[in-house]
């Protein structure tokens, strides 16, 4: 096999002309038969490395799959594009079951997706070997090891494969992996000197943006509005959060469901498919959803509470944007969700190691979220991706920090914890520096500190906004143990009794935004039309088909499709994502929905559809496909080319007549006074050229005298 096929195999069954970073390297290297262990981010195209192997090389791939959901999607992908491709796992009756197994056995399928627990089963591995097995592919490797993020038991069993199957190549791939879990996979699974293969964990299409954990509920609410009929997720730490979201979302008028383990099979199944399916647009659900999901127009997730670690939360916000297009993410924390996070963890710990390694990621994570610097730079670099650049998308880079002398600020703050002996949380800190008149105060005495009232010069937003800072720069710490109370810190001492300068960040208030009105009307472009009138068009071919809507075309395809807006077969092929079979199944509805949109714009906005004739003249169309295509009369499209013509359009109009045709007609026009009807210079040429071809010529003459007399 080589580069060449599989770039054949690539266009004719995905649509692209070319391979992404990386992906032509990890094929080249199966077809070596090579092992490989391959890092890339979720939406970079994972699939594609070993897919592309399975279409091409003898025999069948096995693909093992953690999620049942993954499996179904990204089979109904493959068999949308023409791949011979099947799945085996718990969902399928037993004669199911069996029809794939015939299937296999007589060497029809491509691929084979299979769950780790079908895969290791008893009368599974000798039926296996009765196929021809071209390649392994272990998807969400990271399953495999205690020190990922979602240890599967099933996953530790695979090591048997290249013990049994010591010729057959197997890859090993995962989203998200530190240093110790690739080790771990690589040793969990025999691999056999395998290349690494790591690619860019940057998603410079996912904005990045985090705000503190208040009015949450009404951020979400004015966000939401903001970004009608996109498909999100909101992820919570709770399944009685989910419920208690989704419900105030409803009440608002907007189409949310919840979704966590304790709905049921059934319903979390419908809620699943309900999303996937486009039928409802916002999901609020617990992080183990989205994980089987290959769903590649989420436009954007919200993170309700804080994630217990960067890979969770670089794993979660990646199931947006998979299509490459531009889509968003919200991060909301608080330290109650630190401190809930850390009683979870050490209830659960069987291993100190372990403990104290997760306690350490989620300190990673809450520094992710207080930071006051480039939020990408602090991602990459997690992932060992130097990376120096400001991203310029996420809301760091976007509104740069302003620093000022804090001192003063500090100082008050700091010595309202040194008098209250370190016993009190934020709140009761910003009640007392604002000099609270609660009950609570005056019961135990912080009226009498001298630093009551110290700050009441500023707001409480700003005085959380401050010690914040100074929490996140190491002036105080929260001591998770002792009820999250506030304590000073070495770095305390100097700025209290030395008067050290302590830079702080500018506090800028955010300006109060107007809720927009339910479903308000938005007046939209031309091209953002276009693109709705293409989403609702795909949206009934697939549930006329059943599928989900993006494996019928992305997100990303229709936007390529907007700008190019093609109407010939031809140009359809030069849309990134449209395949042969593709083509086949879907161009014509897709070709027609675009020229009947450019003829109703067209119309409404008063001008002529002259220039749709140019547009298919220029996509290949010669003028009587044109007239075919448009349902014209043919003399009607003569007459769009000879205006345009006449009107300065690039026309390649001596395609159409030739010079002696030219002369022919200008002998004519020299002796008549009057040029502008047909008929007489058709009888003067005693019928011998027909009028669409005069009528060319004229419209060429009378542009050359316009050139000539300027």
């Amino acid at each position: 096999m080589n580069v060449r096929t599989a770039k054949k195999a690539l266009k004719k069954y995905f649509g692209y002309d070319s391979f992404r970073p990386m992906q032509q390297e990890i094929i080249e290297a199966i077809y070596d038969n090579k092992d490989s262990l391959v890092l890339m981010p979720t939406g970079g195209g994972k699939s594609i490395c070993y897919q592309i192997p399975a279409i091409t090389m003898p025999g069948t791939c096995v693909v093992v799959s953690p999620l049942i959901s993954l499996m179904k999607d990204q089979v109904e992908g493959l068999k949308s594009n023409g791949v011979a491709a099947e799945f085996l796992n718990s969902s399928l009756s037993m004669a199911d079951q069996r029809v794939v197994e015939e299937q296999l056995f007589r060497g029809e399928l491509q691929m084979l997706y299979v769950s780790p627990e079908k895969l290791v089963s008893q009368g599974f591995l000798p039926f296996l070997k009765k196929r021809k097995i071209n390649l392994f592919a272990i998807d969400e490797a990271h399953c495999i090891s205690a020190w990922g993020h979602d240890f599967r038991p099933e996953y530790t069993k695979l090591k048997f494969l290249k013990k049994e199957f010591p010729d057959v190549p197997i890859v090993a791939l995962t989203a998200t992996a530190d240093k110790t879990t690739r080790q771990d996979i690589q040793a969990q699974l025999g691999l056999d000197e395998p290349g690494l293969f790591i690619a860019s964990f940057d998603r410079p299409n996912l904005s990045l943006e985090v705000r503190p954990g208040r009015q949450r509920i009404e951020q979400i609410i004015d966000f939401i509005y903001s970004h009608q009929d996109q498909p999100g997720i909101i992820y919570c730490l709770s399944r009685k959060s989910t419920e208690k979201i989704a419900e105030k979302l409803q009440q608002k008028g907007i189409n949310a469901i919840p979704y966590h383990a304790g709905l049921g099979d059934e319903p979390r199944a419908r809620a699943q498919e309900d999303f996937i399916n486009d039928k409802v647009q916002i999901i609020v659900a617990t992080i183990a959803f989205g994980m089987g999901i290959d769903k590649s127009n989420v436009r954007w997730i919200i993170h309700y509470n804080l994630p217990k670690n960067l890979e969770n939360y670089y794993q979660e916000i990646g199931r947006a944007g998979r299509d490459g297009v531009a889509s968003e993410t919200l991060l909301f924390y608080s330290y109650s969700d630190v401190s809930i996070y850390k009683d979870i963890l050490a209830q659960n710990a069987s291993n100190p190691q372990h403990l104290e390694l997760q306690m350490l990621k989620l300190d990673r994570m809450l520094q992710f979220a207080e930071a006051s610097f480039c939020r990408r730079q602090i991602l990459l670099t997690y992932f060992g991706e130097n990376f120096q650049e400001n991203c310029g998308n996420c809301d760091v880079c976007k509104n740069p920090p302003k620093y000022f002398d804090g001192t003063v600020i500090a100082q008050k703050a700091l010595s309202a914890v040194y008098r209250l002996k370190g016993q009190v949380g934020m709140n009761v800190l910003i009640d007392v520096l604002r000099g609270s008149q609660k009950k609570s105060i005056y019961e135990k005495g912080y009226q009498n500190i001298k630093t009551f009232g110290a700050g009441r010069d500023m707001s409480n937003f700003e005085w959380q906004f401050f010690i914040t800072q100074l929490i996140n720069t190491g002036y105080l710490e929260v001591d998770y143990v002792d009820r999250m109370n506030l304590k000073l810190t070495e770095a305390s001492m100097p700025v209290l009794f030395q008067n050290q300068e302590v830079p702080l960040v500018k506090f800028v208030p955010k300006k109060k935004k107007e809720k927009a009105p339910k479903y308000q009307p938005v007046e939209r472009s031309p091209e953002e039309e276009l693109f709705e009138v293409l989403r609702q068009l795909r949206r009934s071919i697939a549930q006329e088909r059943g599928i989900p809507p993006y494996l019928i075309f992305s997100d990303a395809t229709l936007h390529e499709m907007v700008r190019m807006q093609p109407m010939t077969d031809d140009h359809m092929l030069q849309v990134s994502g449209v395949s042969q079979r593709k083509l086949h199944l879907f161009g014509n509805q897709f070709k027609e929905a675009i020229l009947e949109f450019k003829n109703r714009h067209f119309r409404k906005m008063g001008g002529t559809s002259y220039g749709i004739s140019l547009e298919l003249l220029n996509q290949g169309l010669n003028l009587k496909q044109i007239a075919e295509t448009r349902s014209l009369a043919l003399g009607t499209v003569y007459s769009h080319m000879a205006s345009l013509y006449e009107e300065g359009e690039d026309v390649p109009i001596l395609r159409f007549i030739n010079e002696q045709e030219i002369k022919a007609v200008s002998k004519v026009v020299d002796k008549m006074e009057e040029v502008d009807k047909l008929k007489p210079i058709y009888e003067a040429l005693n019928g011998e050229m027909e009028y669409n071809k005069i009528r060319l010529v004229l419209a060429y003459l009378k542009k050359n005298e316009k050139m000539l007399n300027n």
